[in-house]
C-alpha cells in the first residue's frame, strides 16, 4: 500500500505538530482506499501530553459516525513527537490494536506512515498530490 496525501495535508500535519510542541499532537485521518483526503485535529486527553497521547474520544466518535452515514473512513490517526523520531516508540507499540489502521507520526520536521498490524508497525510509502 502506497498512502495519497496532498502537500497542503502533510503542511497541516507538520503545523498541528509544531503549534502543539512541547506537547503531542493529534487527530483522525479520513479519507478512501489509500488516500488520506482530510484530517480532523483533536484535543490530546492524555494526563501527560508531552510523552503520550489519547484522542479526545468525541471527534473519534463522530467521524465514525459520519462514515457509517456515507461520509469519508476513519483511515487512522497521527500524532507528534516533539523531541522524536517519525516512527512508533515503544509506548506507540504496546498501545496499538494491530487494527490495520495507518498511524502518520510527525517528528523532527517530517511525516512518516505506518500500518499497525498482527506483527507490529510496517513502515508505509507515501506519494504526495497537489489536490
Amino acid at each position: 500500500m502506497t498512502v495519497d496525501i496532498s502537500s497542503a495535508l502533510l503542511d497541516q500535519l507538520l503545523a498541528e505538530a509544531e503549534g502543539a510542541h512541547p506537547n503531542e499532537c493529534c487527530g483522525i485521518l479520513l479519507g478512501e482506499g489509500e488516500r488520506i483526503s482530510a484530517i480532523i485535529p483533536a484535543a490530546n486527553v492524555h494526563p501527560h501530553p508531552a510523552g503520550h497521547f489519547e484522542i479526545d474520544p468525541q471527534p473519534l466518535i463522530d467521524a465514525h459516525r459520519a462514515a457509517r452515514r456515507g461520509g469519508p473512513q476513519v483511515l487512522g490517526y497521527y500524532h507528534s513527537h516533539p523531541d522524536g523520531r517519525a516512527e512508533p516508540s515503544a509506548t506507540d507499540a504496546a498501545m496499538a490494536a494491530g487494527d490495520g489502521m495507518v498511524w502518520a507520526i510527525v517528528a523532527a520536521g517530517r511525516v512518516a506512515f505506518w500500518r499497525s498490524g498482527d506483527a507490529g508497525f510496517e513502515a508505509l510509502p507515501y506519494v504526495t498530490s497537489p489536490r
